[in-house]
């Protein structure tokens, strides 16, 4: 039995029970592993080989990624030991990951918002809006339904989440502007919220159109966090709209509301005097 074959099982029995968006993610890395020692024997699959083909992989994409990867193979390998018993010992338990850099906080300034958003038509106006006022990730914005769409609360749901809980977001502002215009041409046969944009090859034409240096469309969520804690939210409101279930991800945005830190102090001092 080689190691491919214990990645292929992975993939068709364990990752369907994840969330879609993990599952697609995970079988990518699958895919990886597979290519890269698939062809192993399962005795014969070794720490340092882990090792060798993780660091490889870093080189290329960097530690964090590498990380995810090893993450998976790790699991995978876990299964197949603990719950298959195909395998006496997991090879890849007990390797460590690597260190990663802080995690990066990239956000529009004023000046840049507006220079993006006039390059923007069409749909990925409307995407790009909501991207900015609900932080939501793409493939949570490309997969919402009219019917998670609901204009009397306003808010939006979105279901297909990366840790796979269903989160609703207020919907306010330019963006329910927007999307109440936008849904004024939905198609009765077609639920899609967005349905004819091809969103990569768009956003990063609409980009260097408005001469934006080092930004993708993730660090739309990155602005929409990052306004969240200028504007005084707390690490744990940022948390909910985000839809993180830990603050670890969002203390990146901490040194932001400074800020509104201090205010909440001088209020306590004074009280205090």
């Amino acid at each position: 039995m080689t190691t491919r074959d214990i990645l292929d099982r992975y993939v068709a029995q364990v990752l369907p029970r994840k969330a879609p968006a993990t599952t697609s993610a995970q079988a990518r890395q699958c895919e990886w592993w597979t290519a890269r020692i698939g062809d192993v024997p399962l005795d014969e699959l070794t720490r340092s080989a882990i090792i060798e083909a993780r660091d490889d992989l870093a080189q290329a994409t960097g530690p964090a990624t590498a990380n995810r990867y090893l993450a998976v193979l790790r699991h995978a390998l876990g299964v197949a030991c603990r719950d298959w018993e195909l395998i006496p010992r997991n090879p890849a338990a007990g390797i460590r990951a690597l260190r990663e850099p802080r995690g990066r906080v990239r956000f529009l300034d004023d000046g840049e918002r507006e220079h993006l958003l006039a390059e923007c038509r069409g749909e990925l106006r409307v995407l790009v809006i909501l991207a900015l006022s609900t932080g939501g990730r793409k493939s949570e914005l490309t997969g919402l339904r009219w019917p998670d769409v609901d204009f009397d609360r306003p808010a939006v749901t979105f279901r297909d989440t990366k840790n796979g809980e269903t989160r609703a977001v207020p919907l306010c502002g330019a963006a329910l502007v927007e999307l109440v215009e936008h849904g004024r041409l939905r198609r009765i046969d077609d639920d899609r919220v967005f349905r004819g944009v091809d969103v990569d090859r768009a956003f990063r034409a609409a980009v260097a159109r408005a001469g934006i240096a080092d930004f993708r469309f993730h660090d739309l969520r990155h602005s929409a966090a990052s306004y969240l804690a200028m504007s005084g939210a707390s690490l744990l409101e940022i948390a909910a709209v985000l839809g993180h279930k830990t603050l670890a991800m969002v203390k990146r945005y901490a040194h932001l509301s400074d800020g509104h830190l201090s205010d909440v102090v001088a209020r306590m001092n004074e009280r205090i005097g």
